[in-house]
């Protein structure tokens, strides 16, 4: 499927962000390729911009979408070396050809960047800094969000429960994580700050298996944090809007076995997605809630996914924020908005038209 179009002035000029220098590369392309495809060309003049992997060089992609999940995208042929103008005058992308610079004018962008590099609030400080306005969260509360610590301290203050944690930096004393672990009692997950898709995540059941847990979570992040595992399953809630959310129905993830890691989030091999979550109307009401003033006391925008544990005594806790939720077939964020009579073209609009009225 080509992208090419008579161009017609009246269309809203939208890029749409892929790939990146990040663990999460590969999710990117899955993400940008559903994003794309549902992307209404009559409305919308869409530009694709791919970020290499290897040297994060950004391209303006001109071939075939669906080249893109498959990772063939990044070709000579399809590709032209862009950069983002840092002259709010022009707020758009530029080119070079036959010896000369070209601009292209932006109405908006839409990061579709997950994990470091993308997700965390540098491409979106970038954007900012170009007057090129953001679909989705801005600097900030990507930042903020990407960052387990601060974000657990932000939403504690707000009334909303979190799990015990402590954070482990470099140089460290392997006694002193001992210590802490055996104080945060066992099982216990051992993290990175920063990284997403459970990425560097670890559940540790036995002390000879902590060491270990945490250089693992040390290769993906400068910091490293020790969390008290909530007994109860995890739940989430998919916001949309700014003044006015719309919360769609809350999920619960059923696992059979270890906790929701990389594999399972993309291939559910032996886990489950229930949409509705199969608790009672008035928990639920109370779950989106509290996502609401999760949502709020982060100060996301335009859509984010909040995701909390609900323990057997009908307590919840936060678990974190996704302010880039993957848009993947088997992704939670777009089947909680279409249970709640959403679609995906619809999602997408809406998602687009926040963003260019910004």
């Amino acid at each position: 499927m080509e992208n090419n179009r008579t161009e017609n002035t009246n269309r809203k000029k939208i890029a749409v962000l892929f790939g990146g220098c990040s663990t999460e590369y590969q999710v990117s392309l899955q993400s940008a390729h559903a994003v794309i495809s549902n992307i209404d060309t009559d409305c919308y003049e869409l530009f694709m911009i791919g970020i290499a992997a290897a040297n994060g060089q950004w391209y303006l992609y001109r071939g075939n979408i669906d080249d893109i999940p498959e990772d063939r995208w990044l070709s000579e042929q399809n590709c032209t070396p862009v950069w983002v103008s840092t002259d709010k005058t022009v707020h758009g992308i530029c080119f070079r050809d036959s010896g000369s610079i070209h601009t292209i004018p932006l109405d908006a962008a839409f990061p579709i960047l997950h994990g470091k590099n993308g997700e965390d609030g540098t491409v979106q400080g970038l954007l900012e800094l170009a007057g090129i306005p953001v679909i989705g969260c801005g600097l900030l509360s990507s930042a903020v969000g990407m960052d387990k610590e601060l974000a657990h301290r932000i939403v504690s203050a707000a009334g909303i429960p979190t799990a015990a944690t402590v954070t482990v930096t470099r140089p460290y004393s392997a006694e002193e994580v001992m210590r802490c672990a055996r104080r945060l009692g066992y099982p216990l997950f051992i993290k990175p700050v920063r990284a997403g898709s459970s990425f560097g995540i670890t559940r540790v059941c036995e002390e000879r298996d902590l060491l270990p847990a945490v250089e693992n979570a040390f290769a993906h992040d400068s910091e490293v944090v020790m969390e008290e595992e909530i007994r109860g399953f995890e739940v989430g809630c998919a916001v949309l809007g700014n003044e006015t959310l719309t919360i769609g129905e809350v999920d619960e993830i059923e696992l059979s076995e270890g906790f929701f890691n990389y594999e399972e989030k993309y291939t559910l091999k032996t886990s489950s997605i229930h949409v509705p979550a199969r608790i009672p109307y008035a928990k639920a009401d109370e779950i989106r809630h509290a996502a609401a003033v999760i949502y709020r006391a982060l100060k996301c925008r335009d859509f984010a996914r909040i995701d909390m544990f609900l323990t057997p005594e009908g307590k919840i806790y936060f678990n974190e924020v996704n302010t880039i939720p993957g848009f993947t077939a088997h992704s939670r964020y777009p089947g909680m908005m279409k249970a709640a009579g959403i679609d995906f073209p619809e999602l997408i609009r809406r998602l687009i038209e926040m963003g260019v009225g910004r």
